[in-house]
């Protein structure tokens, strides 16, 4: 875990290029109460729309989302669709774009139709054409100039005309010259054009079709991947297996299978753009490939787990990892996205939500009392937890005494504690908007205005509880007593 952390600290100061087909993904949320008496087909009420970046535009939300300096370059049509694009793109602060107009050119759009969790129909509107060579060596010229500051190089191919043979191979050619890993989406069923590539991700049905073989067992998964390399010149592949997790193939070492991390499946859309835009940020920070795979297979199970074309945030990912390093220990500890999904169940069954946070690095007898006197106060408890990082800067460098895994550990194994969610802010506000909860409680050493997140559960009509405290215990200074200083 701790290796983890660090990973995901350096990823933070990674800086990529990402080169590739951008498209617009619209998702039309309804609801679906009858059939059509027209056609035997659902009739959807709409309700919402939403337009998102989509194709190599999701890869580089997904970069931003771990905080990557992301250069993207990619080419969009003056239409409509490509307006909304570059509007899109300019919301993402971190993002140096280059986006290269062609006026005759279709931008591309997939229009989903969604009831509930449940997509129904997915209409694209594009065209398939190679980009103007003008075009393409205006966006030649600017990725070589951008590979001087970048960590690494992100090809995020859909077939779309930006990538054709000639401007893959001098991409490729490029970054390897300048000793920058090269991480490929790769698309159609001839992978020698990706040839000098670090590393591909293609999914279970890419690898069949691109290697002419069945891909059901792991060894016929690997047997595919490792024709890949010796035929296409790539040094590694990434195979994404749905439900099966994924496996990571060498030329210089085993194969490395890794079990699917999501809880449960909601939308797969956009799951492959967060596979290779975690794994291309580790590469990039220098992080071992088999730690950078096993970070992308964790991003991929949390981006599963939400619906439309999502991200996976840095502090969602470093939640799960705690979440899965803590399962053999304690299974009260989980992500924000599962708090919430449990949370929802709970509500669902009529019961109330409590809610209160803290360090807990020393557990003592005022702990103990304040998380009785908390779930006295509602059917569920919820802790929420400063992670290591977070009580270092509100304690001092000294401290935690105790890492956040072994504190929530110790928290999960108390009969008063529900739920354990860790939080690396300084306070829990965003746990708390998320999470709603009935009940928020604090020590009697706080008053109501001075609670954080007060204002907003009274706004909807939650209580705030103030625990009695017991007097004499202080984890502060308990470890004054042990180290001699109290």
């Amino acid at each position: 875990m701790d290796d983890f952390a660090d990973h995901l600290d350096h990823i933070a100061k990674a800086r990529l290029l990402c080169v590739g087909d951008v498209m617009l993904d619209r998702f039309i949320y309804g609801t679906v109460d009858r059939i059509s008496p027209e056609a035997p087909i659902p009739v959807l009420r709409v309700e919402r729309e939403r337009a998102m970046l989509g194709g190599a535009g999701n890869v580089a939300r997904n970069l931003t989302a771990l905080g990557v300096t992301t250069c993207f370059v990619t080419v969009v049509g003056r239409d409509e669709a490509g307006r909304i694009v570059t509007q899109l793109v300019g919301d993402e602060e971190v993002i140096e774009a280059h986006l290269l107009v062609e006026p005759d050119r279709r931008t591309t759009i997939k229009l989903r139709y969604i009831a509930g969790s449940h997509q129904l129909l997915r209409a694209d509107d594009e065209e398939v054409k190679p980009v103007a060579a003008a075009t393409l060596a205006d966006l030649l010229v600017r990725a070589e100039t951008d590979l001087d500051t970048s960590g690494g190089l992100v090809l995020s191919d859909y077939g779309k005309g930006v990538l054709t043979n000639e401007v893959v191979a001098r991409l490729i050619d490029l970054a390897r010259a300048k000793d920058k890993p090269v991480i490929v989406d790769p698309k159609g069923t001839d992978y020698s054009r990706y040839r000098g590539a670090t590393i591909l991700t293609p999914n279970r049905k890419e690898l069949a079709e691109a290697s002419r073989m069945y891909v059901g067992s792991d060894d016929e998964v690997v047997d595919a991947a490792n024709k890949i390399i010796r035929e296409c010149g790539v040094e590694m592949v990434l195979v994404t297996r749905s439900q099966d997790g994924m496996t990571l193939v060498r030329q210089d070492g085993p194969p490395v299978h890794l079990k699917a991390a999501a809880r449960e499946v909601y939308d797969v859309s956009g799951a492959g753009d967060t596979v290779v835009a975690m794994l291309a940020a580790a590469l990039a920070a220098g992080v071992p490939v088999e730690a950078a795979a096993a970070l992308a297979n964790v991003a991929a199970g949390i981006v599963v787990g939400k619906t439309g074309t999502a991200v996976a945030q840095a502090t969602e990912v470093l939640s799960a990892l705690h979440a899965q390093s803590l399962m053999s220990m304690d299974r009260k500890s989980c992500t924000l996205t599962e708090a919430v999904d449990t949370v929802r169940g709970w509500r669902e069954r009529g019961l109330t939500v409590g809610f209160t946070n803290g360090c807990f690095d020393l557990l003592h007898p005022g702990h103990v009392s304040l998380l009785r006197q908390a779930r006295k106060a509602c059917d569920r408890l919820v802790v929420g937890l400063n992670s290591d990082a977070s009580v270092q800067r509100l304690k001092g460098p000294d401290r935690p005494i105790q890492s956040e895994a072994a504190r929530a550990a110790v928290l999960g194994s108390l009969a008063t504690v529900d739920m354990v969610v860790v939080f690396g802010e300084d306070t829990p506000l965003t746990l708390i908007e998320a999470l709603k909860p009935d009940v928020l409680v604090k020590g009697a050493d706080y008053t109501v205005d001075t609670v954080v997140g007060a204002e907003l559960v009274q706004s909807y009509g939650g209580k705030i509880v103030l625990a009695a405290l017991e007097d004499g215990f202080s984890t502060t200074r308990t470890i004054a007593r042990m180290t001699g200083k109290g």
